[in-house]
């Protein structure tokens, strides 16, 4: 079974980089078609935003670009978009996401044949990119999933042979830290290596949240220069969300002092204080609907979590296992929906204006941390008669 190569990520895409760059000197350097593999958000964008900016000129978008969707579209529909040239542009660029549905239940053989009939003989003025964003390829390929391995493999099988696979596989720490340090460098900002260590370490590698805090962090630093430790502590929103996980395992493991004395750690350490509060129940209330899924989907490892939680509503890598151990605490579905209750109960009252939200928080949190009283239906008690 083939899976894919090592030094895929970074490298793969600056490849594919490379290979746009070129076509536009020689266009025969340019395939007829790519599979962009891999669920790695933030080198699809690069890919992406480097296709756009090479065959796609502003102001002829609407004109030379095709957004299609397999859920919606046929291949048969997709591909004769592609094999039809525009008027108005002398080239066509057609990105195919839900690329899976190509491989759901059925053979496809007409679909596939279609596929074989258009790459025999495909419009030289036209780029198709399927995205297979389905699959997650791991820093090392060798870690794989089986399952995506063979959905791989199956890829390779059907589209090998026509387009080129471009293996977006997640960034390991050492190259996201390699690309923090350049980037800064790049908008002439220096960065330490404990604030570069911190920032990846705290945001597990996700090259999209990396990306975003840096920015931010540039911004925050802008005409210092230097971005340190210290500067990543204050504004990384992960550095926050560990006091926020700390919080939650306090409240889990029914320690009232620890959780309110982690309660005021966060308000103090906040920069709006009390008027913080709507976010910080916005923060606790996902939490435990995240360990709700966890609980009901049965999720005992972290390498299941990333099925479990969809992507947009997964908590940072680091967290994974400390909210998994924190969500099996809870015996049943009713004691988490108990405490979604009580937060919604609190945010309805922080939004009714108060004269102290600090209160608010700390009732609840109190009552988080609390047993719940148990649960005696009750009954209407027969009447009782005595005769004699």
């Amino acid at each position: 079974m083939t899976a894919p190569r090592q030094g895929t990520g970074f490298a793969a895409a600056d490849r594919f980089i490379a290979e746009i760059a070129a076509a536009q000197a020689n266009p025969n350097a340019l395939k007829p078609g790519y599979v962009l593999v891999g669920d790695e958000t933030f080198l699809y964008e690069r890919c992406r935003r480097t296709v756009l900016q090479a065959f796609v000129p502003e102001g002829f978008r609407d004109f030379c670009l095709s957004e299609m969707d397999l859920a919606q579209h046929n291949i048969f529909e997709i591909l004769d978009r592609a094999r039809t040239p525009s008027l108005m542009a002398p080239f066509q660029v057609v990105f195919v996401r839900n690329l899976k549905q190509l491989y759901t239940r059925g053979a496809k053989k007409d679909e596939f044949a279609e596929i074989d009939r258009y790459f025999k003989s495909p419009n030289p003025q036209a780029l198709i990119l399927f995205i297979a964003d389905h699959l997650r390829i791991p820093a090392d390929p060798r870690r794989m999933e089986m399952d995506d391995k063979n959905k791989f493999e199956r890829l390779r099988e059907t589209l090998g042979d026509h387009c080129q696979m471009v293996e977006l596989a997640r960034v390991d720490e050492s190259n996201a830290m390699r690309w923090v340090a350049a980037t800064a460098l790049e908008q002439n900002s220096k960065i330490d290596p404990d604030a570069v260590r911190e920032l990846v370490d705290a945001l597990g590698a996700d090259m999209m949240l990396i990306a975003s805090e840096l920015e931010k962090l540039l911004l925050y630093t802008y005409g210092r220069g230097k971005i340190s430790l210290g500067d990543v502590e204050t504004m990384v929103l992960s550095a926050k969300q560990r006091s926020l996980y700390e919080l939650t395992d306090a409240i889990s493991a029914k320690d009232r002092p620890r959780a309110l004395a982690l309660l005021h750690g966060l308000l103090n350490s906040s920069e709006a204080g009390e008027e913080a509060a709507i976010g910080h129940l916005y923060m606790l209330a996902r939490t435990f609907r995240q360990m709700l899924v966890i609980l009901e989907k049965n999720v005992r490892d972290s390498r299941a979590i990333w099925q479990a939680l969809w992507q947009g509503f997964r908590m940072p890598p680091f967290a994974a296992d400390d909210l998994i151990r924190q969500a099996r605490r809870y015996k049943s579905r009713r004691d988490l929906t108990r405490a979604l209750r009580l937060i919604a109960r609190a945010d309805l009252e922080l939004r009714s204006s108060p004269p102290d939200k600090r209160l608010v928080l700390e009732r609840l949190i109190y009552d988080l941390a609390s047993e719940p009283k148990p649960y005696f239906p009750t009954y209407a008690s027969p009447q009782l008669t005595f005769e004699g």
